[in-house]
């Protein structure tokens, strides 16, 4: 014989009522039915989850620029189109995403962007993506796979070969920002530190003043290089 057990269904129901009681008591509207939670710092959260592009749109255009599309779960371009970039902007954050290219390709992907400038990269930082072997850009660490681009380098050796998947993670917390290429750390510098303001005043950022001075903004993938480009897996967590 089966022998019956108390229900916890009426005690579930009388505690979720007391809460939007004293929620509402507060001063607190209950939330919507079928409302999805804020999401709280550390928690991870997918830009892309291989089926839509509904966190993204076009550098300086509401809409997404031709040329992205999804493809077997996979965000893809094949040929050069325009950047593409968050809808939302990010200050202090964890990246990580997982991308190839094709043979010499180059991209990039930047974040704490912002709109002031015609081009994307006149803001933001770079990671730069490239096929380290076949790219003119290999032959400088500064250029290389996973380098913070034209200002501190990646060491050689971790990338992986065109067309095969490489994982990538980007820490900027504050001033310090790291770069992580499959498991292992590239890099790390501080923003607006004495020694990034050496390495920018010489170079071809120091014709954009703002260039890597905005606490937050937003990501961005690089579309206006030739060849293709794939990504998949990308998601963020905001610290707190």
């Amino acid at each position: 014989m089966r022998t019956s057990r108390p229900s916890f269904i009426p005690v579930l129901l009388a505690v979720t009522a007391a809460a939007t009681t004293a929620g509402a008591a507060a001063g607190q509207a209950a939330p919507p039915s079928g409302a999805v939670a804020a999401v709280q710092p550390g928690a991870w959260r997918a830009l892309f989850d291989g089926t839509s592009l509904d966190a993204w749109r076009g550098y300086q255009n509401a809409e997404i620029p031709a040329g992205w599309k999804v493809v077997d779960g996979l965000l893809r371009k094949d040929a050069t189109t325009r950047d593409l970039m968050t809808k939302e902007q990010f200050g202090d954050f964890e990246l990580e995403f997982e991308w190839k290219l094709g043979a010499g390709g180059n991209a990039g992907v930047f974040y704490r962007a912002t709109e002031e400038y015609p081009r994307i990269y006149w803001s933001g930082p770079e990671y730069q993506l490239l096929d380290d072997a076949n790219a003119p850009d290999g032959r400088n660490r500064l250029t290389s796979a996973g380098a913070a681009y034209g200002l501190y380098p990646a060491p050689a050796g971790i990338v992986k070969p065109a067309d095969e998947w490489n994982a990538s993670r980007i820490v900027a917390k504050g001033a310090h920002v790291e770069h992580w290429l499959n498991g292992r750390k590239l890099l790390e510098y501080d923003l607006w530190s004495a020694d990034w303001e050496a390495k920018v005043k010489p170079g071809k950022f120091s014709a954009w003043p703002n260039y890597g001075r905005a606490k937050r903004g937003h990501l961005g993938i690089q579309g206006d290089h030739n060849g293709p480009l794939a990504l998949r897996n990308i998601r963020i967590r905001e610290l707190p």
